[in-house]
This record gives structure tokens, C-alpha cells and sequence, in this order.
């Protein structure tokens, strides 16, 4: 038998060259931007400066006005608040010791209200004796106005310096009272605020011999 012929195979394609990979150009950094011109000069500067600091020394100035008017005003009003002045009554027997004051509300204005009165021994030479505070005694207000004094107005109190003596002879009376000091301290209300109260302290009041009958004075007179 006749042998089959197998059909001839087909040459293979050969295979194309491979293509060389191109890389990719990497685009070099971008350098720095160049900074925009100024949009202001110098000199404007300065002057925007200027003008900053003279805006704010002026907002000082200000300022510090307003605080000198509110410390003008408080210490107007402090200046007219009432405060008391005190007198002794001419006593022609008896202690000095039991002498009888008078307290005056000086103010043409504001009146005096809870008014408080105390009296002060400050001191007795050569004594030893130190600064008492006592309570008035015999507080006398004008009718009607119980614990206040209207401007003008006039109260009389008494002081019991006598009582932290043990109630001495009278004769050493004189000689006590001669070598002491005394002053009056009065508490009351500040106008207009009553929750807050003044205290006020008199002057030192001295016995003053030199009258006739000798009486209690701020300072000697004659």
C-alpha cells in the first residue's frame, strides 16, 4: 500500500525583536517662584507705623482722661461729705470730765444718718494709760430725726471718762483732766449708699484752762 504523505508543516513566524523601553523623562523640580514686588514701600510703612502708634497714644490719652474725671468726681464727692464738728458747752460746776458736747453736721447737703458717737480717752501723761474707746452717753438728736442729723443740725452727747477713773474726788479731777487728751470718732451712713458706712476721727481736743469756766478746745486759745 501506498504510504500517505504527512502535508508539510507551516515555517514558524519568528518572533519580532523585542523594542527597547524608552523611559520617561522626569521634568526637572521647578526652582523658586521669585517673590512678588512689594506692594508697599518703605517709607509707606513707616508712615501705616506711625500712624498705628499715634491711633494708640491717642486711645491712652483718652483712657487716661477718663480716669482723671471719674478721680476729680470721687474726690468731689468725698470732699462734700458731711463731717461733724464738735464744741463742749460751757460747764461752770462740776467735772470737766462731765462736760457736755455738741456735734454739728457742717454740710449744707447731705445729711448724717445712723449716726454713731463715741469718745476717746487718748491719753493721760504720766499715766500709762492706753488709747479707750467709750460709747457717748445722754445722745441727744432734734425732735423728729431720731439718729440723724440734717444739714445744720446740732446733737449733745456726753462722754463717761469719769467711769474709767473710778469716779476719782473732783479736786483730782482737774488734774487728770488737765494732763489728757481726748477726740471724738463718729460711724454713719454714706449718702446715697446706705450699706456703706464713714467713720470720721476729730482733731485732739485739749482742756484749755485759759477760759473761765476751763472748757474743751481743739487748741488753747487767748
Amino acid at each position: 500500500m501506498a504510504q500517505k504523505k504527512k502535508p508539510a508543516s507551516k515555517p514558524r513566524k519568528s518572533a519580532s525583536p523585542a523594542k527597547p523601553r524608552t523611559r520617561k523623562r522626569v521634568a526637572p523640580a521647578a526652582g523658586p517662584k521669585p517673590l512678588p514686588p512689594p506692594t508697599t514701600t518703605l517709607q509707606q510703612e513707616l508712615r501705616m507705623m506711625a500712624r498705628s502708634g499715634a491711633q494708640s497714644l491717642q486711645s491712652l490719652i483718652v483712657f487716661l482722661a477718663v480716669l482723671v474725671v471719674i478721680a476729680g468726681v470721687g474726690i468731689g464727692a468725698w470732699s462734700m461729705r458731711p463731717v461733724p464738728s464738735y464744741a463742749s458747752v460751757e460747764q461752770k460746776a462740776g467735772s470737766p470730765f462731765d462736760a457736755t458736747f455738741t456735734a454739728e453736721n457742717t454740710s449744707p447737703w447731705f445729711p448724717m444718718k445712723g449716726l454713731k458717737l463715741n469718745c476717746v480717752l487718748d491719753h493721760v501723761r504720766a499715766s500709762g494709760r492706753e488709747p479707750t474707746l467709750i460709747e457717748a452717753t445722754d445722745v441727744r438728736f432734734p425732735a423728729g430725726s431720731p439718729g440723724e442729723l440734717r444739714p445744720g443740725e446740732v446733737a449733745t452727747f456726753r462722754c463717761p471718762f469719769r467711769a474709767l477713773f473710778g469716779l476719782p474726788p473732783l479736786a483730782e479731777d482737774y488734774s487728770t483732766a488737765h494732763r489728757a487728751q481726748i477726740y471724738f470718732r463718729a460711724t454713719y451712713e454714706l449718702p446715697f449708699i446706705g450699706t456703706i458706712r464713714l467713720s470720721d476721727n476729730s482733731v485732739p481736743y485739749f482742756l484749755n484752762t485759759r477760759l473761765l469756766p476751763p472748757r474743751w478746745t481743739s487748741k488753747p486759745e487767748g
